[in-house]
């Protein structure tokens, strides 16, 4: 086999509204099956994550946070990536009017159309943070963190090199995952400069389109990956 991973992104890939169907998880377990890893890659907190898929130990690695947390499912162990923002950035966020605002281990999350306000608040107090888009969220992490930084840390634990992972997605912050695998797919609904940059481009949308690769993994190792140029 020349690809021995999966990792998918969750909202808009592998969930719909979300939500993962049954065609999806079963497809999820055949590809386990066959003696493949799986992992996720995503921008929701951990413990957000849980509650709406209790199935995290399909994984074996879990990237949150937008790359800034790795989760091991089987032992229950989260570990940081890199340092939280101070306390005092989400708390001025609030005083200028944000809201809703969301503290994870690392990250701090709001919506559109606040960005121009989290973006003068890292300037006033002068933090070295970055602004993340994901269709209309907006996620704050410090710099040089993304879910390509956190892929790396995954695939190091798992002794795994980018070439022999197919990664999916559908959104801006998938760019840097996508590109660092050895496939970077995108799904059907996925934005247009996802597909543009992406390897290939699944036919069905959200589960449909992860099934689609799971079906080509199984078949054939997704050879029609092997023949495309990488991301540019």
């Amino acid at each position: 086999m020349r690809y021995l991973a999966l990792a998918c992104d969750y909202d808009g890939t592998l969930a719909h509204h979300g939500t993962v169907d049954e065609p999806t998880m079963a497809a999820l377990e055949r590809l386990r099956a066959s003696g493949r890893k799986l992992l996720l890659v995503t921008g929701r907190e951990l413990d957000d994550l849980a509650q709406v898929f209790p199935h995290l130990n399909l994984f074996e690695r879990v990237v949150a946070e937008n790359g800034a947390l790795l989760y091991r499912p089987a032992t229950n162990e989260a570990k940081p990536l890199a340092e939280p923002p101070p306390e005092l950035f989400a708390n001025a966020l609030r005083q200028r009017g944000v809201a809703p605002v969301s503290v994870g281990r690392v990250i701090v999350a709001t919506w559109q159309p606040h960005e121009h306000t989290v973006l003068q608040v890292i300037r006033d107090l002068g933090l070295e943070l970055q602004i993340i888009f994901n269709k209309g969220a907006i996620m704050v992490l410090p710099a040089g963190v993304n879910k390509a930084t956190g892929l790396t840390a995954a695939l190091k634990e798992l002794r795994l090199a980018p070439p022999q992972v197919v990664g999916v997605g559908d959104a801006e912050n998938d760019h840097a995952f996508l590109g660092l695998c050895g496939c970077g797919a995108a799904v059907a609904n996925a934005l247009p400069s996802l597909k543009h940059e992406a390897q290939l481009v699944t036919r069905g949308d959200h589960g449909a389109g992860v099934q689609e690769l799971v079906e080509e993994l199984l078949a054939n190792d997704l050879k029609r990956c092997q023949a495309q140029p990488g991301p540019s």
